[in-house]
């Protein structure tokens, strides 16, 4: 018997020691495969110049809450004086939501267009905010190194430092192989009509697209715990969005006599079912690739987990599943956000309701979270109220294969250097889900250097973008122009 113990333990070692050798090699073999030899880029515009064009372009207050004011015009108009090159060279139609589209054509009419985009009308200040903004919001302020104001970073700042760099290009006699377009939205913020227009037109024109870029991410520093590089997630796709009504009907009455579940206890007890069992999700499709992508830069005793998901992809999972932002990375998220039952304290409600969001995961589509919806509540005395035909599902996935990738992944790299690029997913949404109609591929990126400290800065108080990240930015789009 004492032999075979001898042999069942030497057995269990050997299995030990192979598993160790198993997770060391993979791990030894996980290394960041972000190119790590892009030369250098620097365009030589003017960055001072740029600045002063950004903080006048502040100044004309483009609020999405009315994108039918004076100012939407103002700004095209603006555009035209800031930018005479462009104006003069480009091609340009002005669609609806005074969104301009420029067209650079290209020498070689046998390769597919590419669309680069931003969008420059801006979310309002927060009602008695502004005696907390360090400088007011559309004073277009330059002080401490930074222009300050609404729409620096979302997205007036990108909008500029790409226009700068068309009409720094066009100064140099450059011209691309390939069709460029341009296109500005005008109410990004409150729908995006205006991108809905501009891929309309282009599909009338029978116009695909090779790839097309705009907002959805940025340069992350600091910003992922662990992580001690910065982080560029050129993202994929982004999230869809559907919104979920729940009601609860009884006899109503009097307080001091409730029945045993209230119209209100139903419903909150339906919110606590569908916050309890989230929508499933998982390290597959594109969340698989950014945190496989993200694992490669992690130090060797978080690294050994990302190499070896074979065996600790359940550990992974709910190690992310506890922090909302890579959650969200996960699967498609449940948000009540909306409450309601009776009007007086001492009066049962006739009805009750939630409304609860959900922002979709690639994976999953609008019907069958409404499935999900109903099978986690499961209680026929709930109604569930959706109008499918509002919701949006998720984009497409677009290809790391396609040279668009490429071209955006090496333009970040020759501008910030050796640092973490990583395939990613937005969580928002963005005018790129409308471009991705007419194009083989939509990224998502702006190329600014962010902070945590910048964070609260977007569509909050004391929103800025620093000359050095402006400059970034010009660059960025210097060399990506200059690829196509």
């Amino acid at each position: 018997m004492w032999k075979t113990v001898k042999r069942i333990a030497g057995g269990c070692f050997v299995l030990l020691v192979v598993l160790i050798a198993v997770l060391a090699f993979n791990t030894y073999r996980f290394t960041p495969d972000t190119p790590q030899d892009v030369a250098s880029f620097d365009l030589g515009a003017d960055t001072d110049a740029a600045a002063q064009i950004l903080s006048d372009a502040l100044k004309i207050e483009t609020v999405s809450t009315n994108i039918f004011t004076p100012a939407f015009p103002q700004f095209v108009r603006f555009l035209e004086t800031s930018y005479p090159k462009v104006h003069q060279t480009l091609e340009r139609e002005v669609l609806f939501a005074n969104t301009p589209l420029f067209k650079w054509e290209g020498t070689n009419p046998d390769l597919k267009p590419v669309l680069l985009a931003a969008h420059y009308d801006v979310v309002p200040v927060a009602t008695g905010s502004l005696d907390r903004w360090t400088y007011p919001p559309f004073a277009g302020t330059i002080a401490d190194g930074f222009v300050w104001g609404r729409g620096t970073l979302d997205d007036k700042g990108a909008l500029i430092a790409l226009m700068s760099a068309a009409e720094h290009l066009i100064g140099t006699g450059f011209q691309p192989e390939r069709t460029v377009y341009l296109s500005f939205g005008g109410d990004e913020e409150v729908g995006g009509k205006g991108a809905q227009a501009v891929a309309a037109h282009l599909q009338d024109q029978n116009i695909q697209l090779e790839w097309a870029l705009d907002e959805g991410s940025f340069v992350l520093d600091d910003i992922i715990p662990g992580l001690d590089v910065p982080v560029a997630s050129i993202n994929l796709a982004e999230k869809g969005y559907l919104t979920v009504k729940l009601v609860a009907t009884s006899p109503g009455g009097h307080s001091a006599l409730p029945p045993r579940m209230t119209a209100v206890g139903r419903i909150a007890r339906a919110v606590d079912r569908l916050q309890m069992a989230p929508v499933p999700g998982g390290l597959d499709g594109v969340s698989a690739e950014f945190f496989d992508g993200l694992g490669r830069h992690f130090s060797v005793e978080k690294k050994v987990l990302f190499a070896n998901t074979w065996l600790f992809k359940p550990v992974l999972e709910g190690v992310l599943s506890g922090a909302a932002s890579t959650n969200a990375m996960l699967r498609t998220t449940t948000a009540p956000t909306m409450l309601s039952g009776s009007n007086k304290e001492n009066v049962l409600p006739a009805q009750a309701t939630a409304t609860i969001n959900f922002r979709l995961h690639p994976r999953d589509t609008p019907e069958a979270v409404l499935d999900y919806v109903e099978s986690t509540i499961n209680d026929a005395e709930i109604e569930i109220q959706s109008d499918i035909a509002q919701a949006s599902p998720a984009s497409p996935v677009a290809s790391l294969d396609n040279p668009g990738y490429g071209d955006i992944e090496a333009s970040i790299l020759s501008v910030f250097g050796p640092i973490a690029s990583v395939p990613g997913l937005t969580i928002a949404a963005t005018d790129a889900r409308y471009y991705a109609r007419t194009a083989d591929a939509a990224y998502r990126i702006n190329p600014f250097l962010v902070t945590s400290d910048d964070i609260a800065r977007f569509h909050g108080i004391d929103e800025r973008l620093s000359l050095e990240n402006l400059k970034h930015g010009i660059n960025f789009y210097g060399a990506l122009l200059s690829k196509q």
